[in-house]
C-alpha cells in the first residue's frame, strides 16, 4: 500500500482520522505568499530604515565618486607641477641665451653685421627669441594658476568626502537606534557568483525608478532594478519559487522594489526552512550581499536577521509565525 496522503481517510479508525489532522496542522499548508505587513518591522522602523539605507547609499556612491575624482585631480595635478618643471628650466636656458647675446639695438645690429643679410638674420633670430621668451613666462603663469586650481579643487574634495562620511555614520546610527540592540552572525559566502551591475547615474548615484515593468512574478510591476535583480538571482542559479508585487501593506512590495524569495522547492511553507531549504536561504541572503553595490540592495531580511549596508546583519524578530519571522523566504528590498 502507497504512502496515506492527509486527505486519504476515509474507512479509517476514529484514532487514525485524530492522528492525520493533527499531523496536518502541525506541519501546516503551503501559502501562496508571505501575508505579512511587518517586511521591515513596525511602520517607524520601515521608514526610518529605507530613509537611513536610502540615504547611505546615495552618500556612499557620492564618496566612490568623489575619490575617483581626486585620484583624476592628483594625476593632473602631477602632470600641471611636471609641466611647471620643464617650463621653468626652459626660461632659465632663455634667459641664459638672452644674457648672452643681449637686447641690440638696430644700431649695434648693423655696427657688428657684416652684411645686410647677417643683420637680417640677427634681426629674426632676436625676434623669435622675444617671442618665445614671452610665450613660456605665459605658460609658465598659467600652469601656476592652475596647480592652485587644482589644490583647491582637491582639497574641496577632501571636504565632500569629510561630509560624506558624516553622513554615513549619522545614518548608520538612526538605523541601529531603529532596530534596537542585537547582534548577528548574518550569512555570508565568499564563493557567492557575481551579478551584472545595474546602470547607475554619470555621479554613481541609483536613478530614480517607477513601477511600471511586468513583474514576471505577478500580474503587478516592478521597477526595472528590482526586475535585474530578479533575473540575476536566477541566472546564479536560485530559481525557486518567488513574489514581488504586493498591492496591499506597507514596505517596498507595493512600489514594486520587493520581492520574497521562498526557501522551499515548491511554494512558500508556513514553517520554518530547515536542511537543504535553510542551505538554499543561506546561499541567496549571500548572495544579495556580496552584489549590493552591484545591484541596488536597499535591505535583505533572513531567518531572524536583516541585512543594510550601513549596518550589516543584526538581529530581527517578527510577529511570530514563519513569515513575519522570515525563516520560510528570503526578502529583498531594493533602492
Amino acid at each position: 500500500m502507497g504512502p496515506v496522503g492527509c486527505c486519504t481517510v476515509l474507512r479509517r479508525p476514529l484514532a487514525v482520522l485524530l492522528g492525520l489532522v493533527l499531523a496536518c496542522a502541525a506541519t501546516g499548508p503551503a501559502v501562496a505568499a508571505p501575508n505579512t505587513d511587518d517586511e521591515g518591522g513596525t511602520k517607524a522602523l520601515r521608514t526610518q530604515l529605507a530613509t537611513a539605507n536610502k540615504a547611505h547609499i546615495d552618500a556612499k556612491a557620492k564618496l566612490a565618486n568623489s575619490k575617483k575624482r581626486q585620484l583624476e585631480l592628483s594625476l593632473q595635478l602631477k602632470k600641471v607641477e611636471g609641466d611647471l618643471a620643464s617650463i621653468t628650466a626652459e626660461v632659465a636656458v632663455l634667459a641664459a641665451e638672452s644674457y648672452r647675446v643681449g637686447r641690440l639695438t638696430p644700431i649695434n645690429l648693423m655696427l657688428n653685421s657684416a652684411s645686410p643679410n647677417e643683420f637680417l638674420q640677427r634681426a629674426s633670430g632676436l625676434e623669435l627669441l622675444a617671442q618665445r621668451d614671452g610665450s613660456a613666462m605665459r605658460r609658465l603663469t598659467e600652469a601656476r594658476e592652475e596647480v592652485a586650481r587644482t589644490k583647491a579643487a582637491i582639497d574641496n574634495e577632501i571636504r565632500e568626502q569629510t561630509k560624506q562620511v558624516a553622513i554615513m555614520a549619522a545614518k548608520k546610527k538612526d538605523l541601529e537606534k531603529a532596530l534596537g540592540i542585537g547582534t548577528a552572525g548574518g550569512f555570508v559566502a565568499t564563493n557567492s557568483p557575481l551579478a551584472k551591475p545595474a546602470p547607475r547615474n554619470s555621479d554613481g548615484s541609483w536613478p530614480s525608478e517607477r513601477c511600471i515593468v511586468d513583474d514576471p512574478t505577478t500580474t503587478g510591476c516592478i521597477t526595472a532594478r528590482t526586475l535585474h535583480a530578479y533575473n540575476e538571482a536566477r541566472a546564479a542559479g536560485f530559481k525557486r519559487y518567488t513574489s514581488c508585487k504586493r498591492s496591499g501593506g506597507g514596505g517596498e512590495h507595493p512600489l514594486g522594489r520587493a520581492c520574497d524569495f521562498s526557501s522551499a522547492e515548491g511554494t512558500f511553507k508556513n514553517s520554518d526552512a530547515t536542511g537543504g531549504d535553510k542551505s538554499y536561504g543561506d546561499r541567496l541572503a549571500s548572495f544579495f550581499i556580496k552584489n549590493a553595490d552591484r545591484l541596488g540592495v536597499l535591505y535583505v531580511i533572513w531567518y531572524r536577521q536583516i541585512w543594510s549596508p550601513s549596518s550589516g546583519w543584526r538581529a530581527y524578530s517578527g510577529s511570530g509565525s514563519a513569515a513575519a519571522r522570515h525563516t520560510n523566504h528570503v526578502h529583498l528590498s531594493m533602492v
